[in-house]
C-alpha cells in the first residue's frame, strides 16, 4: 500500500519584501522560517486542521526540528512559490518544502519541519499523533 501524502495545491506565492533582505539584497536566512510557516498554515487549512482547529482540539503542535538547505539565493523583489507536503503523520507531523522561483521554476531552497502533538491540558508530548489529526487527514486510526 502506498503511503498517502498531502500536498499544498499550487503552493503559496510570496513577493520578497525589502525588509527581508540583507545588505547584499539576499533574503536573510532567518526569514525562510516565516515563508515555511506561511505555506504550512495554508497546507493545514486545506484539511481543516489549522492552528485554530488544533488549539480547539486540545493540542499544540510545536516545531521541534527544522532543516533548511540554501542552494540558490532568494532576492528582494523576487516572486517565489513555496510548496509544502506532509510526508509523515503517525507519530509526528513532518512537512517537506521547496521554494522555487515563480518565473523559472528553479528550486532555490529545500526544507523540512518536524512537529509533535502536545496535550495542552497536561503539557505532555504525545508519542503518537492524536486521532483528530488522522481523522482530518482521512486516515484510519
Amino acid at each position: 500500500m502506498t503511503k498517502p501524502t498531502w500536498i499544498l495545491k499550487d503552493g503559496i506565492e510570496i513577493l520578497v519584501p525589502f525588509h527581508d533582505v540583507d545588505s547584499m539584497n539576499i533574503v536573510w536566512h532567518g526569514h525562510y522560517a516565516k515563508y515555511l510557516e506561511i505555506a504550512r498554515c495554508a497546507l493545514l487549512d486545506q484539511f481543516q486542521y489549522g492552528y485554530k482547529e488544533m488549539f480547539a482540539s486540545g493540542y499544540a503542535w510545536p516545531v521541534i526540528d527544522m532543516h533548511i538547505r540554501y542552494p540558490k539565493p532568494v532576492r528582494f523583489g523576487q516572486v517565489i512559490v513555496v510548496h509544502a507536503k506532509i510526508v509523515e503523520y503517525a507519530n509526528r507531523l513532518v512537512v517537506d518544502y521547496e521554494i522555487r522561483d515563480k518565473e523559472t521554476a528553479e528550486r532555490l531552497t529545500k526544507a523540512r519541519t518536524v512537529q509533535v502533538a502536545v496535550d495542552m491540558a497536561t503539557g505532555e508530548m504525545l508519542l503518537a499523533s492524536p486521532a483528530v489529526l488522522l481523522q482530518r487527514l482521512g486516515v484510519d486510526a
